[in-house]
């Protein structure tokens, strides 16, 4: 059933304003810059890989300027930075600030005023839920499921339990004493709930009581953005992560036998976003065929067609590049 609001594009939308809740006493966290230093070869890889080499590649071929706030799921971080943002500054003229986190908390600091963005990309159907009607702000009227991506155990080549990790099955592996096993937090990010239920199959179906005790501990929790680094620092032995940022880190993986889950990646664009037409741009990008392309070549899996709520409300340059 779509969600209640306008499309920015047609002028019914809510009156234009700052994201911003003043008066909560939150403290405002703006998105910040994209890095785009030292990525230039791999923008060229991206570029030429995608097909994202000219403008005809957008949805309209029309190029513009000015910033473009992008709140999205920190499981797509490095292909984010490296790739995506780079290939859609260079065909579109704008320029893209990100401000990456796990996908519940954004939509929480979204509905609260702490951030303040155009689009929102998320990991989950579910939280662009929790940002539509009248009770949760209107910040939400339409979004785009347009990929997948499996949960995997990515692990340290340098693990002392690598070789068991490569040789065994992993629900065998990581309940072992010593055996440092990271994931995220399942009330702030819903790959950290994937997690805990990744473990509560594989512990019912291989009878592993460890596993359910994995599942209920609170130990080897972290934020989604520092997941990859204490996995290759070796403070973890292994970790689950999406098919998606695992690729875009080079993380060794393995699929999770037994266990089949994944994360359904969706977009919008927030209601009373500040700068509209960038956003309709970048959405555009991201759901165009370039955009697929650099997603499929990335460990995720593009939903064709993509699988859209709120139809009738969804932007006409952004309807353009869909199915």
């Amino acid at each position: 059933m779509p969600l209640t609001g306008a499309s920015q594009e047609h002028g019914r939308g809510p009156t234009p304003g700052p994201l911003s809740v003043p008066g909560r006493g939150a403290s405002r966290l703006r998105p910040r810059r994209l890095p785009v230093a030292g990525v230039l070869a791999a923008m060229a890889v991206a570029l030429a890989s995608c097909g994202a080499a000219s403008p005809s590649s957008t949805a309209t071929g029309a190029r513009g300027s000015g910033p473009v706030d992008v709140l999205y799921a920190g499981s797509l971080l490095d292909l984010m930075q490296h790739q995506i943002a780079p290939a859609f500054e260079k065909v579109s003229g704008y320029t893209v600030s990100g401000y990456p986190g796990g996908s519940t908390a954004l939509a929480a600091q979204i509905k609260g005023g702490a951030v303040r963005g155009d689009v929102f990309v998320s990991a989950s159907p579910a939280v662009n839920t929790t940002l539509g009607g009248a009770a949760n702000g209107n910040w939400v009227s339409w979004y785009v499921a347009f990929a997948d991506s499996p949960l995997v155990l990515g692990y340290n080549p340098s693990s002392a339990f690598a070789h068991d990790l490569e040789t065994e099955p992993w629900y065998e592996v990581v309940g072992r004493p010593g055996f440092l096993l990271g994931r995220t937090d399942p009330a702030t990010d819903p790959k950290g709930a994937l997690a805990v239920e990744a473990l509560h199959r594989a512990a019912a179906e291989y009878l592993v009581p460890a596993l359910a005790a994995l599942a209920a501990s609170g130990t080897n929790v972290f934020p989604e953005t520092t997941l990859v680094g204490r996995l290759q620092a070796g403070q973890l032995d292994a970790a689950f992560f999406y098919g998606v940022e695992a690729a875009a880190a080079r993380i060794d993986k393995l699929p999770l036998t037994g266990v089949r889950l994944a994360a359904t990646y969706t977009t919008t664009i927030l209601n009373r976003s500040p700068h509209s037409a960038g956003a309709r741009a970048f959405v555009a990008f991201l759901l165009s065929a370039g955009g697929r392309k650099i997603l499929s070549a990335n460990g995720a899996e593009p939903i064709v067609p993509a699988r859209i709520t709120g139809r009738s409300l969804v932007p006409v340059s952004v309807r353009a590049v869909l199915p």
